[in-house]
């Protein structure tokens, strides 16, 4: 293996949130205990009621978990984007996943098998302190997605979903909040559980209404009063 392709698969594991705190030479390591995969737009990385036996580390790439209702509707429960992980649940309870997990966009996933996984958090504590502090982010983000459902009008879920992204994507610059990642309407639209044409009207109105920009690049502003009125 090139020092150079080492060097860049090792700059790509310490932009992973749970690793960022390890060194070059405990980096070495973890590289050593995974296996990389490509997985195409659209393409199905995870399927509902696997038995999963492995982690999923997003190296480049955003992928999707969905769950589909009786009528064919598809639900987003989450985003991940590089940097960020999923089905660790599976290693550490051994209960399957009641979604799918779909690629976004050309991906880069590094796979880590449990075996591999528990001998990490036993060799560095560092990693198993990130763990819980991610996994307690994770869960108060799962109160707010169920906050968010209980609101009766498009409008007030919308804001909501707004304002949990911005605790976990969120960027503060002079002008306000940056929500850090970028999604179509139709993304929005299954977050919230509403319509892709409801979505673009409330968009538009808070946009009119000063209370968020909408970018060139499509990413979306809060205003720096924004989460206080939420």
């Amino acid at each position: 293996m090139r020092k150079d392709y080492k060097e860049h698969i090792n700059d790509l594991l310490r932009n992973v949130q749970l690793f960022s705190s390890l060194s070059d030479e405990e980096l070495d390591e973890v590289r050593q205990k995974i296996e990389l995969k490509k997985f195409r737009k659209s393409e199905v990385i995870l399927y509902e009621e696997s038995t999963n036996q492995v982690m999923y580390i997003i190296l480049q790439g955003k992928v999707k978990v969905i769950q589909s209702t009786e009528d064919g509707k598809e639900v987003i429960l989450a985003i991940h984007q590089s940097g960020e992980f999923f089905g660790e649940m599976s290693l550490i309870d051994s209960k399957t996943i009641p979604a799918i997990v779909v690629a976004m966009e050309d991906s880069v996933v590094a796979i880590i098998s449990k075996g591999e996984f528990y001998s990490l958090l036993y060799a560095q504590g560092k990693v198993f302190d990130m763990l819980l502090r991610i996994l307690c982010s994770r869960l108060r983000g799962s109160w707010e997605r169920i906050q968010l459902l209980s609101f009766t009008t498009a409008s007030q879920r919308i804001k909501m979903l707004f304002a949990s992204l911005a605790n976990e994507y969120g960027r503060t610059t002079g002008e306000g909040t940056l929500l850090n990642i970028k999604l179509t309407h139709q993304n929005i639209a299954d977050m919230a559980g509403v319509s892709r044409e409801t979505v673009t009207r409330i968009i538009d109105r808070l946009h009119k209404d000063g209370e968020i920009k909408v970018l060139k690049n499509k990413s979306i502003l809060l205003e720096h009063d924004f989460l206080k009125k939420v």
